[in-house]
């Protein structure tokens, strides 16, 4: 027997494009704020590298992996961290950069724990 796979509604397919999406940005913004906008050193920074954690989770969402959504909810505040606290210790772009970090982080958490909702609430 055949089995039917059950199509997402909206909401989650939204969520879920909307975690992929704000993680593929911060995956783009940390590479190119540390290597070609704002470095700490001119030609580029080692702080480059925390781009590389960001790249694990992103086969999981991709496969709409559940666990996946709910461990990136919480690595995402040491992203947000980061960005709040150079938003307010940086000057000039490397401050605005900052603060496009801390709103992908806001949105990646939002989408996340949205998505993780919708799905719990789905299949009960």
């Amino acid at each position: 027997m055949q089995q039917v796979q059950k199509l997402p509604s909206p909401q989650v397919a939204t969520t879920r494009f909307l975690a992929v999406g704000s993680l593929l940005g911060l995956i783009v913004l940390s590479l190119a704020w540390e290597l070609w906008l704002a470095p700490l050193r001119p030609g580029g920074s080692w702080l480059a590298l925390k781009a590389l954690p960001l790249c694990i989770p992103l086969a999981g969402l991709l496969k709409n992996r559940m666990y996946t959504y709910r461990w990136v909810s919480l690595v995402v505040w040491l992203y947000f961290t980061e960005g709040v606290v150079r938003a307010a210790s940086d000057r000039g772009l490397s401050a605005g950069l900052a603060l496009a970090e801390t709103l992908l982080c806001l949105i990646l958490f939002t989408a996340c724990a949205l998505h993780v909702r919708l799905r719990l609430k789905g299949s009960a």
